[in-house]
């Protein structure tokens, strides 16, 4: 899978969980200070990614992933 398609589905999921156009989603795009996620949200985001692209993501990753494009590179780096 690559990048962009990560990045495209990654998307489609803060779309549905954020409520935010996917026009607006880009690499740079802090999950907390742009989306104002609280820590629930972001765990419930870090779930949907999880079963979206079947991999798990420890506790402590999870709090490194501050912006949409950690999120991607994180999944690209850990998919199998």
């Amino acid at each position: 899978m690559t990048r962009n398609e990560i990045f495209s589905k990654v998307a489609s999921i803060i779309e549905k969980h954020f409520d935010v156009a996917q026009e607006k989603i880009t690499d740079t795009l802090s999950l907390q200070n742009d989306l104002n996620a609280d820590s629930i949200s972001v765990m419930e985001f870090v779930l949907d990614l999880e079963d979206e692209f079947g991999i798990e993501i420890s506790d402590e990753d999870a709090e490194q992933i501050e912006t949409v494009g950690a999120a991607v590179d994180y999944i690209a780096l850990h998919l199998n």
